[in-house]
C-alpha cells in the first residue's frame, strides 16, 4: 500500500497554496501561510514559493481555480527544467480524495494538505509508545476515506458493467477488491489502537488518582509560545524545548514546590488553527490533562502579531474538549522580543494595535483581566519571580478549598525572636 505522508525528515522543496476568502482576509491568508510555512520548516521542508487566490469558496474539484492551477503547473515545469525540482505543493486547508487525485494528476508532484503535514510532525516528534500510538490512529483515520487516491494505479483494471464498455474482460474488481481488503485490514488496526488506547487510558487515570492531595495546574496555550520553557523554569527540571512547532507532545507531570505548596504542574501539546478533529480524538488520554486540571495557566506569545487570534483558537479548543470554564491565569510570554510601529508626529489616524507599546498593550490586558494576567520572559527571566507569587496565591486559594483539613505538606517557620 503507498505511504501518504513524509516518513521521515528529508530537505525537499515545497509550494504553499492558499486562498483569500470572504472568511479570511488577504493579511489573515498570509499570516496562515507565515505558519504553513513554520510547519513545512519543522518537518524538513524548505519553502520556494507561494501562491493565492481570491475566491469565494474554495474550489470542490481542485481548490484553487483552473487558470491558478495551471500557473503553479508551469512554475514546477520552469524550476524542473532550471534542475531546481519541486518535491511538494502543501495547500492550507484539509483536501478531500477528489481534491487530492485532480491536482495531482495535474501538477505530478507529491500533494499535501495542511492534515497531513500536522500528522507527518505529529509522527516525527512522537517518543514514547503512548504518542506514537495516537498518531499512529490519527493516521489512520485521515487514510481511510482518502484510500481510493492511495490505489489509483488499479484504475485501469476496474469497472466494466458486463456490456464490454468501460473495462477489460477478466480484468474487471481486482482494484476494488484490494482497496476493500486495505480499508479492512486499517479498520482491524483501528480498533487494535483503540483498545490500546483504552488500557493507556486506563493507566494514566490510575496514576492520577494516586497523586495524592495536590493541586493539578496544567499549562495551555497555542504551540511554540514558550510552556516548556516555563515549565522548566517552575519545575527546575529539563523538559524538551525547542523553537519549533510541536516540539512537546507528551504530557510531561512535575512535582513542584514553591515556598510551602506543593502542586502538580503538566506540560501539555500546543494547541493549533485548523488543528484536525481526528487528532483531538486521538490526543485524549493527553488533553485528559487539561481536562483534569484544577488552574489553567494559558500562555501566549505576545510577540506574535497575531496573538489575539491564537487566545480565541485556544479557547475555542478548550471549550471543544471540555476544559472550559476553569480557573484560569493568562501569562503574556516573550515580552523581550515585543516589537511595535511607532507612529509619525503628524499621523492623526487612529493608533492600531500594532502602534501599542508594551506598558500601552499591558495596561489594555490588565485592565480587561484584572489581576489574572501577567507579563514574563521565561527565556530571559523577566518577572518571574512575581509569576511564581501569582501562582502560589491561586493555588493555595485553591488548595483551601478543596483539601480545607489538608495541611501544606512543607510548612515554613519563621524563627521566633
Amino acid at each position: 500500500m503507498k505511504e501518504f505522508v513524509i516518513s521521515e525528515a528529508k530537505v525537499e522543496t515545497a509550494v504553499l497554496v492558499g486562498l483569500i476568502t470572504q472568511t479570511q482576509d488577504e493579511r489573515k491568508t498570509n499570516e496562515y501561510l507565515d505558519e504553513l510555512a513554520f510547519l513545512a520548516e519543522t518537518a524538513g521542508a524548505e519553502v520556494v514559493k507561494r501562491f493565492t487566490q481570491k475566491l469565494p469558496t474554495a474550489n470542490s474539484v481542485t481548490y484553487v481555480g483552473k487558470g491558478k492551477l495551471e500557473e503553479i503547473k508551469e512554475y514546477i515545469r520552469i524550476e524542473a527544467e532550471e534542475d531546481r525540482e519541486v518535491g511538494m505543493v502543501i495547500f492550507d486547508d484539509e483536501l478531500s480524495a477528489k481534491q487530492i487525485r485532480n491536482i495531482e494528476a495535474e501538477l505530478k508532484v507529491k500533494i499535501l494538505d495542511r492534515t497531513s503535514l500536522i500528522l507527518d510532525i505529529f509522527a516525527m516528534r512522537a517518543q514514547t509508545a503512548n504518542a506514537k500510538t495516537q498518531v499512529e490512529l490519527a493516521q489512520y483515520k485521515y487514510m481511510l476515506p482518502r484510500l481510493q487516491r492511495l490505489w489509483t494505479h488499479l484504475e485501469r483494471q476496474g469497472g466494466g458493467s458486463g456490456s464490454g464498455k468501460g473495462g477489460s474482460v477478466g480484468l474487471r474488481g481486482p482494484g476494488e477488491t484490494q482497496l476493500e481488503m486495505d480499508r479492512r485490514i486499517i479498520l482491524n488496526r483501528m480498533s487494535l489502537l483503540k483498545e490500546r488506547l483504552a488500557e493507556i487510558d486506563k493507566q494514566k487515570s490510575t496514576q492520577r488518582k494516586n497523586r495524592g492531595r495536590m493541586i493539578r495546574v496544567a499549562l495551555v496555550g497555542y504551540t511554540n509560545v514558550g510552556k516548556s520553557t516555563m515549565m522548566n523554569l517552575l519545575a527546575k527540571s529539563e523538559v524538551f524545548a525547542e523553537n519549533k512547532l510541536f516540539a512537546t507532545l507528551d504530557t510531561t507531570v512535575r512535582k513542584v514546590i514553591i515556598d510551602n505548596l506543593p502542586f502538580l504542574l503538566s506540560d501539555t501539546v500546543g494547541f493549533i488553527r485548523k488543528l484536525p478533529t481526528d487528532l483531538v480524538d486521538s490526543f485524549k488520554s493527553t488533553l485528559d490533562e487539561v481536562r483534569e486540571a484544577d488552574l489553567l495557566v494559558h500562555v501566549v506569545d505576545i510577540s506574535h502579531p497575531g496573538f489575539e487570534e491564537q487566545i480565541e483558537v485556544v479557547n475555542k479548543t478548550l471549550a471543544d474538549i471540555g476544559g472550559g470554564g476553569k480557573p484560569m491565569i493568562l501569562i503574556f510570554n516573550k515580552i523581550d522580543a515585543y516589537t511595535y510601529v511607532e507612529k509619525a508626529l503628524d499621523d492623526l489616524t487612529p493608533k492600531t494595535k500594532e502602534n501599542l507599546t508594551l506598558e500601552e498593550l499591558m495596561k489594555t490586558w490588565m485592565a480587561k483581566m484584572e489581576d489574572n494576567c501577567l507579563f514574563i520572559s521565561a527565556r530571559e527571566k523577566i518577572n518571574i519571580d512575581e509569576l511564581k507569587s501569582v501562582v502560589y496565591q491561586r493555588v493555595k486559594e485553591l488548595h483551601v478549598q478543596k483539601y480545607p483539613y489538608n495541611d501544606f505538606l512543607y510548612q515554613t517557620y519563621e524563627e521566633e525572636e
